[in-house]
């Protein structure tokens, strides 16, 4: 059977929208670092570092976002296991992070603390490579995507869609963080990695670390909006779009669906990883509680919220939601989880385009 001709590719971004990456870039890049570091602390224009980890941590969810926007809104998929992936790739981190610590422990011991704590005479099989940074690089990438390509290759191929794909998705990450929350498998248990104390042995707790990390959070933020752009402005982005809307027609067309699926979810899978990975260093800890079912559906949430199949929207919507979760757990702790819900529904019933379709909307209605 011949092959759709399907029409040639979209260019990557328009002048305006290249000049949006570049602003984001110069502020990000440029302008947050000479607010934080070189304006002083009693200057309206100071950054303060309390800030910069909060903006630091909301680009790591916006990650995440963008990765569910490419298997959600473009592909059809509503995975509600991310947060599994992420975590991975956290975990990861928190592993070299905890070798970093050398004899700084507590107890003094090149083994982490938790495991002399448990009398461990030797680091677990999986520890091997922990120690060094080129092989951690790797693995964050490796691991989220392993996992994520064998799960998505037996669930694809039986040709497990819709609610069903939702909840298996959403009993592998509960099934994994029971796993992780285990003493003897090696991950610290409920209280994980903690404690870091430098990163290729420079502290990490100074404010140059910080904001070196928060520069490099910027930049793939950044790099993961541009794949993300290419993919589905290409052909390749074409097809995902023609499987999310009639996956049957795809088929009849001459297309096998199994391959697309299951690279863009490989690809989205990564990207968590990659996320998870700059969040710890950042944060400070990784432990289970980050593969709660809840977080996964809290980046559904933020793709719904900002609007799906716009790639912007979803880290709008990212933005957004942590800025008022992070705003209302201080003001009115006992009313986020209320407000949340309720944004939720208001999106869902009145804005199913979310916030950027709202925008386009007034903009169409004024024009």
């Amino acid at each position: 059977m011949n092959h759709v001709q399907l029409p040639a590719s979209a260019p990557l971004f328009t002048s305006r929208g290249w000049v949006g990456v570049l602003i984001a870039v110069a502020v990000l890049c440029g302008l947050a670092p000479v607010l934080n570091l070189w304006v002083p602390a009693g200057s309206v224009l100071h950054l303060s570092d309390y800030a910069v980890a909060l903006c630091g941590r909301i680009m790591c969810y916006a990650i995440c976002a963008l990765a569910m926007d490419l298997i959600w809104g473009y592909t059809g998929i509503l995975s509600l296991g991310h947060g599994m992936f992420f975590a991975l790739g956290g975990y990861v981190m928190g592993m070299y992070l905890m070798r970093q610590i050398g004899l700084d422990g507590n107890y003094k011991s090149n083994l982490p603390d938790f495991m002399v704590f448990l009398d461990w005479k030797t680091l677990p099989w999986h520890w091997t490579l922990s120690e060094s940074f080129i092989a951690t690089l790797l693995l964050i990438v490796l691991v989220p995507g392993l996992v994520a390509f064998v799960f998505g290759y037996f669930a694809f191929r039986s040709r497990i869609k819709g609610v069903y794909f939702s909840i298996i998705t959403q009993a592998m990450t509960f099934a994994a963080m029971l796993l992780f929350f285990r003493n003897e498998t090696g991950f610290g248990g409920n209280n994980g990695f903690t404690d870091f104390k430098r990163i290729l042995d420079i502290p990490i707790a100074t404010p140059q670390m910080r904001m070196t990390l928060f520069v490099i959070t910027a930049l793939t933020l950044m790099l993961c909006l541009v794949l993300a752009r290419w993919l589905v402005g290409s052909k390749f982005g074409r097809v995902l779009m023609a499987i999310r809307d009639a996956e049957t027609r795809v088929m009849f067309s001459g297309y096998n669906p199994l391959g697309y699926k299951l690279t863009i979810w490989t690809i989205s899978a990564v990207m968590c990883g990659i996320a998870g990975a700059l969040y710890v260093p950042q944060v400070g800890i990784i432990n289970p509680g980050e593969m709660s079912p809840a977080n996964s559906i809290e980046m559904a949430i933020w793709a719904a919220v900002g609007g799906r199949a716009t790639l912007i929207g979803p880290m709008v919507g990212a933005v957004v939601v942590n800025g008022a979760k992070s705003w209302l757990t201080v003001a009115y702790p006992e009313f986020w989880l209320y407000f949340l819900g309720g944004l939720f529904i208001v999106v869902t019933l009145y804005l199913p385009d979310g916030l950027v379709g709202l925008v386009k909307k007034i903009k169409g209605s004024r024009a």
